[in-house]
């Protein structure tokens, strides 16, 4: 099994956390909350994903493990955010893109401590949201976010600091 939950963490009933064929391994820590109707999808890649201390993530996430996903302690994560750590191949017209397999990783994503992830989020390969950082609800993230830095938008922009 490839699926390891801490036993004080609290898993919904109704979550759907798929088990990996390849090998990838999702770690889900202590005291972590994973609400109803979130989905884990290995997929995309063979990366692990890393759910760390107290981190609650509400009704309708998905996150794809592609090239992985670390996620500090105490993240709060709201609902119906989607974590793409993997991109398709798509440059060649003459072939099918689901036949083109996938791009090389750009680091899978890091979430840092102390991060919160407003609804209806996207978060993509590459992505890096540094300790303390605030992310606006319906935010694209491709890059990296300073600390304690608080972002919106798409194409995500500065709107404060944490202070």
């Amino acid at each position: 099994m490839t699926i390891d939950i801490h036993p004080t963490a609290r898993v919904s009933p109704m979550a759907d956390i798929e088990d990996s064929v390849r090998g990838t391994r999702i770690t889900i820590g202590d005291h972590s909350v994973i609400d109803s109707f979130v989905k884990f999808k290995p997929a995309g890649g063979l990366g692990d994903v890393r759910v760390g201390s107290r981190v609650t993530i509400n009704s309708n996430c998905t996150l794809y493990t592609g090239n992985g996903i670390q996620i500090g302690n105490d993240v709060a994560i709201a609902a119906n955010c989607v974590f793409a750590p993997t991109n398709h191949e798509f440059a060649d017209a003459g072939a099918l893109i689901r036949d083109q397999g996938f791009r090389p990783s750009k680091g899978g994503i890091v979430i840092e401590d102390d991060v919160w992830i407003g609804a209806g989020c996207v978060i993509l390969d590459g992505a890096h949201i540094r300790k303390g950082a605030v992310i606006g609800a319906m935010s694209l993230v491709r890059g990296e976010v300073p600390a304690y830095e608080i972002a919106a938008g798409n194409p995500l922009v500065k709107v404060g600091q944490r202070s």
